[in-house]
């Protein structure tokens, strides 16, 4: 059987009017034709202000230009009747028929009914989370990692060719804080007591990395460690430059013993946190390490392309970048006065690299806090001759959970923060997936976990899944093989509540569109919500086990094609669909 070719209504209209504006002479004007989907149904299934944008370079009235436009329309097939409303909208009412078909359409797409090829293949790198591994993913990175693997499968669906990129910060300032403060853990296991810096990291999970060190090699780490608060002044134990002192003199007492104990807590954290995202849901096709771009040259060789370009200046014995040129508040260092890179260096480096692989546009996620990072990023890439318009930049907000009423506190070197694998194991990898993506990355989100873990309809991951988990109740009723559905006759679809339905199918594909376009998943939780709304109002109110064949099969037929497009929209926000609940 071939497949039935589904009609896209928007691009359909839009080609009549398109072809409308040509033959009129109008085609130069290249004016956006947008259709919306009216708030009443009274109003049509679509509207469209291209009246109204025509109205001042014609000079005319535009309800005068709406009317010849609506006689345009009316020759689809696809439409019962075309209006004109107020000073000149253009209300579109789709035929019974044409909404009908649609169930047909999502059981025959099975699984890609949703997908398009909007995005032509265009290959596309999402580079997100990207944490520091110096300790457990915890929930700010959560929504983070929900946002950046729900918008890159979403970008999939549109027809991109997308890479998801994690990027390790495995060779900076962060690395080495943790080294020593669990150096420092595993001295005090073999009874060296030392002044434990209150900025170093507290959590427990560096005791447990100083344990499997002390269990594998007992005292073969402790050097000689009365020195290694020499010429570290007591008074000055909390300061940021009393930390770097103990830094350098642990390297210098451990010697290559140094990169051991580097090396293991990189591991080990990095490895918890491949776990731990994978158990969301999380998965990459390249872990980028900072560190290579050292190792290669790509650093230097950045800095060196800066220099000859005249970007680079020298001052206080450091190199700064002009990015005051670019829109940002201050030039910035791009290698210090001891010779060492910073990390803007290697941040410059890394997209450089990014777009010498070939990427056609490159999206970064980042925190809201990194926002004024944009600018002097984009500067460096212009600087580099690299057209800054390819670097998106997603931004995402920190989330705040919330438990009984009351907001939970976080502050991670101090320990004391909620991490994902708690949250997952708290309300599970559905509920997070779900909650993280109810607003807009760049929105503020508080979590509230108490609602994430209630079995109620105000719980709106629970109030969808449950919308599936219904209709597989229903074809487990009935009991034959729904793919027998396929091809049912859905003419006995007439009421509101199916039609409504209908029309809310059709709307996903460009629900989809729109989530790619607008770097947006958030339109998919809305519109699961909302199907699941209509879909329940619709259990509650109509018998689908009716003696009537035709009917029976009709609507098994509709809430089939539910179910699929409930299983799609999930799948895409990372979120299962269970057949009971």
């Amino acid at each position: 059987m071939t497949p039935p070719v589904q009609p896209n209504f928007k691009s359909h209209f839009t080609d009549i009017l398109r072809n409308a504006l040509n033959d009129g002479g109008l085609a130069d004007l290249n004016l956006d034709i947008e259709f919306a989907r009216p708030r009443q149904s009274s109003h049509g299934d679509y509207s469209c202000n291209l009246a109204m944008q025509l109205a001042k370079p014609l000079r005319q009235k535009p309800r005068g230009i709406a009317q010849s436009l609506a006689t345009a329309l009316a020759a689809s097939p696809y439409l019962e009747k075309v209006e004109i409303a107020g000073a000149g909208f253009i209300n579109l009412f789709l035929t019974t028929s044409a909404k009908q078909q649609f169930s047909r359409y999502v059981l025959e797409s099975g699984e890609k009914f949703g997908h398009s090829n909007m995005g032509a293949g265009e290959k596309i790198q999402v580079e997100f989370v990207s944490a520091n591994p110096t300790g457990p993913l915890h929930v700010g990175h959560g929504r983070g990692a929900a946002f950046g693997a729900s918008l890159a499968n979403v970008l999939a669906a549109a027809g991109y060719s997308v890479t998801r990129e994690y990027y390790i910060n495995d060779a900076g300032r962060q690395m080495d804080i943790l080294a020593l403060s669990t150096w420092l853990r595993y001295l005090e296991l073999n009874g060296v007591a030392s002044a434990f810096p209150p900025n170093a990291y507290q959590g427990e999970y560096v005791r447990d990395m100083a344990r499997l060190i002390h269990k594998a090699h007992a005292g073969r780490y402790v050097h000689e460690p009365e020195l290694l608060f020499d010429s570290v002044a007591g008074s000055e134990a909390d300061t940021e430059a009393a930390l770097d002192g103990l830094i350098a003199n642990a390297k210098k007492l451990l010697g290559q013993d140094y990169a051991y104990i580097h090396n293991f807590v990189l591991n080990e954290q990095l490895g918890d946190c491949r776990n731990d995202l994978m158990e969301f849901g999380v998965t990459f096709d390249i872990w980028f390490s900072e560190q290579s771009l050292f190792d290669s040259g790509g650093v230097a060789q950045a800095v060196h392309l800066l220099e000859e370009g005249n970007y680079l200046y020298q001052q206080d014995g450091a190199k700064w970048f002009r990015s005051s040129h670019f829109g940002d508040e201050k030039d910035r260092v791009v290698q210090r006065e001891n010779g060492q890179f910073t990390y803007f260096a290697s941040d410059i480096a890394y997209h450089l690299n990014k777009f010498s692989r070939g990427f056609d546009r490159v999206i970064d996620i980042w925190g809201a806090d990194h926002h004024g990072y944009i600018s002097r990023v984009k500067g460096a890439m212009q600087a580099l001759a690299l057209d800054p318009e390819k670097l998106e930049i997603a931004l995402v907000q920190f989330a705040v959970l919330y438990r009984d009423g009351k907001k939970v506190p976080m502050s991670t070197r101090a320990g004391e923060f909620v991490t994902l694998r708690e949250l997952r194991q708290e309300v599970g990898t559905d509920a997070a997936r779900f909650f993280y993506v109810l607003r807009k990355s760049d929105q503020h989100l508080d979590f509230d976990l108490d609602l994430a873990k209630s079995q109620s309809t105000d719980n709106p991951v629970y109030y969808v899944q449950y919308a599936h988990a219904r209709v597989c109740s229903v074809l487990e009723q009935w009991g034959e093989d729904p793919g027998m559905l396929v091809t049912a006759d859905t003419s006995a679809l007439t009421g509101p509540a199916e039609l409504s339905l209908l029309q809310k199918l059709i709307d996903y594909p460009e629900t989809v569109e729109a989530a790619a376009r607008e770097f947006s998943p958030h339109l998919i939780a809305f519109y699961l919500k909302e199907l699941a709304g209509e879909f329940h109002s619709y259990y509650n109110s109509t018998r689908f086990l009716v003696p009537e064949m035709a009917v029976r099969l009709a609507r098994l037929a509709l809430v089939a094609a539910v179910r699929q497009v409930l299983n799609n929209g999930l799948k895409l926000l990372g979120v299962s669909a269970p057949a009971k609940m």
